[in-house]
Formats: C-alpha cells, sequence, structure tokens
C-alpha cells in the first residue's frame, strides 16, 4: 500500500464536482493521497509527477459523451512524455444522466489509451447522475461506492464498481428539469433560451 497522486481532469477543476470526488476519496483512502488539477501549463510537471506513484486516480467528468477537452491534451502530452515508472491508472468518471453506462463510450477511450501505451488499469467507479447526487439524500450512495474504490485501489484488489441514484427516469427528468431551470436563472437565462440551439442566446 502506498500514497496515491489524484489528477483531477475536470475543466472546472477548482470549483468542480470531481474535486468534491476526489476528496471524499481522500478521506477514505488509507495512505496519503496527493492531488492535482490539469491546466494549460502544468502537463509536463504531472507527467514527471506520475513516475514517483505506484497508483495514479484519474477523476473526470463525462463531456459529450467523451472526455473533456483539456483531459484530452494532458493525455496527448502524457503519451509523448510517458513517467519512467508507468503506475496503474485508475478512474473515477461521472456524468449527470441518470444511467451510469453513458460513460462507457469515455471508459471506453480511456482502456483504448492504456492499451496504447502499456499502463495497466486499476479500478474505475462510473457514477450515474453525478451532477447532483451530493446535493441529495442519496449523497451516501455516491460516498459508499467511492469507499469502495479506495479501499479496492489500496488493496490492490482492483474491480470496476457502478453507481447512480435509485429513481424512476421520469421523476429523475423532472427533478433535473427544475434544477436547470433554477441553474439558468442564476444566470440570467432562461429556460426557453436553454432549449434553443442558439449557443450564445437568443436572437433578436
Amino acid at each position: 500500500m502506498e500514497k496515491i497522486l489524484i489528477i483531477n481532469g475536470s475543466p472546472r477543476a477548482p470549483k468542480s464536482n470531481s474535486k468534491r470526488y476526489a476528496e471524499i476519496f481522500s478521506r477514505y483512502y488509507p495512505e496519503e493521497t496527493i492531488y492535482k488539477h490539469i491546466t494549460i501549463k502544468n502537463h509536463q510537471e504531472l507527467c514527471q509527477a506520475m513516475h514517483e506513484f505506484q497508483d495514479v486516480l484519474f477523476v473526470f467528468p463525462l463531456y459529450a459523451d467523451a472526455l473533456p477537452v483539456g483531459f484530452l491534451h494532458f493525455l496527448k502530452t502524457l503519451e509523448a512524455n510517458p513517467p519512467s515508472r508507468k503506475p496503474v491508472i485508475s478512474i473515477l468518471i461521472n456524468c449527470g444522466f441518470l444511467e451510469y453506462q453513458q460513460n462507457h463510450v469515455a471508459i471506453q477511450m480511456m482502456r483504448f489509451f492504456c492499451r496504447q501505451n502499456q499502463y495497466t488499469i486499476g479500478s474505475i467507479l462510473m457514477l450515474g447522475s453525478g451532477e447532483a447526487i451530493l446535493n441529495t439524500p442519496f449523497k451516501y450512495i455516491a460516498i459508499r461506492n467511492i469507499k469502495q474504490l479506495a479501499y479496492s485501489i489500496a488493496g490492490q484488489k482492483y474491480q470496476i464498481i457502478k453507481a447512480t441514484m435509485p429513481l424512476p427516469k421520469k421523476l429523475f427528468q423532472w427533478a433535473a428539469d427544475i434544477y436547470w431551470t433554477r441553474y439558468g436563472k442564476r444566470f440570467g437565462t432562461s429556460k426557453k433560451q436553454m432549449q434553443t440551439m442558439e449557443i450564445e442566446g437568443m436572437r433578436e
């Protein structure tokens, strides 16, 4: 059992749900955890740091059914600058969808990267409803499964873990509609504007 490096690949890293998940993981991992998040300028630094660790945990959200673009750029740098000792790569991915299966394509992308670059895949936690779950009575589900993830990595008993909120799909959609409508109001965006294809807002 050794210390672990946690790398946050979220574009909103300092204020992201991924950071909150990393903090929960650190609470239950029995050894030292080192947390870092990806920026435009620190790719080389992170690549160099990885050789000091037996295990690395990537924490990131699903973006457009794939990986966040900043995280992809980091992986490109990592491919060109591999650490001298390649760690086992574990993954904690969350998506806003109720179904954790929405994460499958992103996980396949990570598996392909690891296979092409000779990294061993460790444990994987696919979390559905990741945008909201920590602010609901179902927070315990996320915590319980992140705890399981931490123990599996610490004990080198790597496994695939799947979790989401136990809600009927229609109820989840109703709750999500309320959440995003309120979220839009905070930034002066109406529900009608969010339902359009105009990314920059409504045209006159």
